[in-house]
């Protein structure tokens, strides 16, 4: 089976303009997520996926590989469909380029979950952490994530799923990580789809997925790390890394 990783990578960001470009203990967001995904040796090959001349030039620039797109696009997984299309791989797995802290622990239980999927019932997979703080579990930039009794998603959302309704139920809380492994005919699948309105609305690109089918199965980790979103997520990345 082969392997490889991509890292999609838009130079704008709504809550934070040109956050993969700021500065994390001497190198750029991009270029430590970059190296860091490299640095689990997972994969056969690691491309960086932008639409910036800027972010391209970082990561030639450091030895490492990147892809320009063609398109403009509206989400992750179809810039990566894009730059996939005409590769000879079986699993493509999406790191986002916010998550520098990126680690090889939890990258292998997503790939272990295509391994051990002998009738390949699996579209994609992806990682979940459980969380038990109310401010975080309310945070709309929290996207949480529901599931079956054998870990198949349900739905993802920015609001706080299950509804608490009843605290004392025991409910669990899991927030949904940024990285997903596709099947490549998943993700080309994904490409071809005209996007409904619950992705539009939620601007979640996972439920795309869900609302044409696909399974997606989610591994639970203990992994957190910091996704850069804001400002205030760097600083704390900045003290996490010292």
């Amino acid at each position: 089976m082969k392997i490889i990783s991509m890292i999609p990578a838009r130079y704008s960001a709504s809550r934070f303009p040109a956050k993969l470009m700021q500065d994390l203990e001497g190198k750029t967001v991009i270029l430590r997520t970059y190296e860091a995904t490299v640095a689990t040796k997972l994969f056969d090959e690691v491309y960086v996926v932008t639409d910036s001349n800027i972010i391209f030039d970082e990561i030639t620039s450091n030895g490492g590989k990147a892809i320009m797109s063609v398109k403009e696009h509206q989400s992750g997984s179809d810039r990566i469909a894009e730059a996939v299309a005409g590769l000879d791989v079986d699993i493509v797995v999406n790191v986002q380029g916010d998550e520098p802290f990126t680690e090889r622990e939890s990258l292998e239980k997503v790939l272990k979950a295509f391994t051990d999927d002998h009738n390949k019932e699996i579209d994609l997979a992806s990682l979940m952490v459980e969380i038990h703080d109310w401010d975080e579990i309310n945070n709309p930039n929290t996207v949480k994530v529901i599931v079956d009794q054998n870990n198949f998603a349900l739905y993802f959302s920015r609001s706080p799923i299950p509804y608490p309704r009843d605290k004392e139920a025991g409910a669990r809380y899991f927030k949904h990580k940024g990285i997903y492994a596709f099947r490549k005919e998943a993700l080309l699948d994904f490409y071809k789809l005209p996007m409904q309105f619950i992705e539009a609305t939620e601007k979640i690109e996972c439920i795309r997925y869900l609302e044409y089918g696909k399974r997606i199965k989610m591994v639970e980790t203990t992994v957190e790390g910091v996704e850069i979103d804001t400002p205030e997520d760097l600083e704390r990345a900045k003290k996490l890394w010292k």
